[in-house]
């Protein structure tokens, strides 16, 4: 039988809690070293995967050359700041400053010469006026460039996340949606999945005292369509054109860094409400029952989540980085 001559490593830029290395390493792959900015990522990252070397850094404080001499990784993951290109800012200003630092993976690319390039982002990082200098600096480095636009639902996610990756090769290898979708063999999941029905979460009654107009609003839209005795979600915040509630028959709606779901159901004729906790959310990331969320409140895990990559598509990514580098090794011997 044709095996690697050695496991898929790589090196994760943004890493954050880690969401999309549990999805790499549980197609095979190691990490080598990872970067983020926040200390209770960077935490999480360690406590997740205690092999790598993991820092506590913007990128560009650091110096990638130094660090090439001890990490040599056949992939450079990367999550740039997706803030200012995120729909969720609503009318926010953008920050240019936190655009940028896609562009900031390029002495990254240069230093490590890794054979695999990921890129991940919302989709409307191809709005930004600098997107088209970036891929076009990419493929300066002989890299083919494979725009893929993925939804975590489709990979068999209880999540609907709609994603950006940019999958680049040196190899030349052409990889398309429809390449992944075939190498996955998982149902789709649905919110209901991810629903802790034990009663370990207190709800309290969604008609009590001081509960926001725009909460009862909310639910009331939602009791119109589902009928009584029907439990639902409730969404918070974001752009919603759905009356800002989402059947649990659905795949949950995109997780965002702010406490965004709430769960309604019935207690007999009277229903009651509670916010959606971490480890429902961490479900719906995909992570898997290996992952661990240590560090931080209930606040920070929420966010950590938000800004995860969906643990299933990584894992999908680099089955077909592997299947196809496996392709050459058997087309050469």
């Amino acid at each position: 039988m044709v095996e690697l001559k050695h496991m898929l490593t790589f090196v994760d830029l943004f890493c954050g809690g880690g969401f999309g290395a549990r999805g790499a390493v549980t197609a095979g792959a190691r990490p080598l070293l990872a970067v983020d900015a926040w200390d209770l990522a960077t935490d999480t990252y360690k406590s997740n995967f205690p092999d790598a070397e993991v820092i506590c850094s913007p990128i560009e404080k650091l110096k990638p050359k130094v660090l090439a001499r001890r990490h040599s990784p056949d992939v450079l993951l990367t999550s740039p700041e997706c803030t200012s290109h995120s729909i969720a800012r609503g009318a926010k200003p953008k920050c240019e400053k936190s655009r940028e630092t896609a562009i900031g993976i390029i002495p990254w690319i240069e230093a490590m010469n890794p054979r695999w390039l990921i890129v991940e982002n919302v989709n409307r990082m191809k709005q930004w006026e600098r997107h088209n200098e970036l891929i076009s600096i990419i493929k300066s480095y002989d890299y083919q460039v494979n725009d893929l636009l993925l939804n975590a639902a489709n990979f068999g996610t209880p999540q609907s996340r709609k994603r950006m990756f940019l999958v680049c090769d040196r190899g030349g290898s052409v990889i398309t949606e429809d390449d992944l979708y075939k190498l996955h063999q998982r149902s789709e999941k649905t919110a209901r999945s991810i629903i802790d029905w034990s009663g370990n979460y207190k709800s309290t009654p969604l008609y009590k005292t001081g509960r926001a107009k725009a909460t009862i609003e909310r639910a009331e839209r939602a009791m119109k369509e589902l009928g009584r005795k029907k439990d639902f979600i409730i969404v918070y915040y974001g752009s919603d054109y759905a009356g800002g509630w989402q059947s649990l028959d659905a795949p949950l709606r995109t997780i965002t860094t702010l406490d965004r779901f709430g769960l309604v159901t019935w207690q007999g004729n009277t229903p009651f409400l509670r916010m959606l906790q971490p480890p429902e959310l961490m479900k719906a990331m995909g992570a898997g029952s290996k992952h661990l969320l240590p560090h931080g409140n209930r606040r920070d895990k929420v966010k950590l989540c938000g800004n995860g990559v969906c643990s299933p598509v990584m894992e999908i990514i680099f089955k077909k980085i592997y299947q196809t580098q496996l392709s050459e090794v058997e087309l050469a011997s």
